[in-house]
């Protein structure tokens, strides 16, 4: 069996959700991720550290690009709001990924340009709320180095995406992939 692409551990939970990647693999799949997302906060950080004199402190203590809320949120949104727009952004990223892999209902070849377009407009929408996480990996590996208050408020962008993410990923297996399409039938 082939796996598709799952590079965020919500992904990989609404991509076995909706029943296309085995449930056998997303614990390594995950760990994988957040193994990639601390090494490249990592080496993030290093390019930071040899920046000019005062960058990584100030990258440091505004939080390493964390995702917050309250105080931390980019535009003083509160807790409330990071939990809807992250289980909302995430869900729509993934029913994205879902409708233009599926193989039934895609036109081939354009699922990148649909995914990656969509991506940037959530970010776009996201990060004055949150800073976007739709990813739970990049969200541990900038809090981190964030520490302190970050690392507080972390465990809003590990359940939520993952609830969006869980959520999209039953629903479209129960809207789209349990339905049997015949071409030319009639309903």
């Amino acid at each position: 069996m082939s796996y598709p692409e799952a590079p965020a551990p919500a992904v990989t939970l609404g991509l076995a959700a909706a029943g296309r990647f085995a449930w056998r693999d997303v614990i390594m799949y995950i760990v994988a991720q957040l193994v990639g997302g601390i090494v490249g906060a990592s080496a993030v950080f290093g390019l930071a550290a040899g920046g000019p004199a005062g960058f990584l402190d100030a990258a440091v203590k505004g939080g390493f690009v964390s995702n917050g809320y309250g105080e931390h949120s980019p535009g003083g949104f509160n807790l409330a709001s990071a939990i809807i727009i992250e289980i909302i952004i995430t869900a729509v990223f993934l029913f994205v990924i879902l409708g233009v892999t599926n193989a039934r209902h895609a036109v081939a070849g354009f699922a990148p340009i649909a995914i990656g377009f969509t991506l940037t407009l959530l970010l776009l929408i996201a990060i004055p709320v949150d800073n976007a996480s739709i990813n739970p990996a990049r969200s541990i590996a900038t809090a981190i180095y964030g520490g302190g208050d970050w690392l507080a408020q972390l465990w809003v962008f590990i359940v939520f995406p993952i609830v969006g993410a869980l959520l999209a990923g039953f629903t479209y297996r129960y809207l789209f992939d349990g339905v049997k399409y015949v071409a030319g039938a009639k309903r």
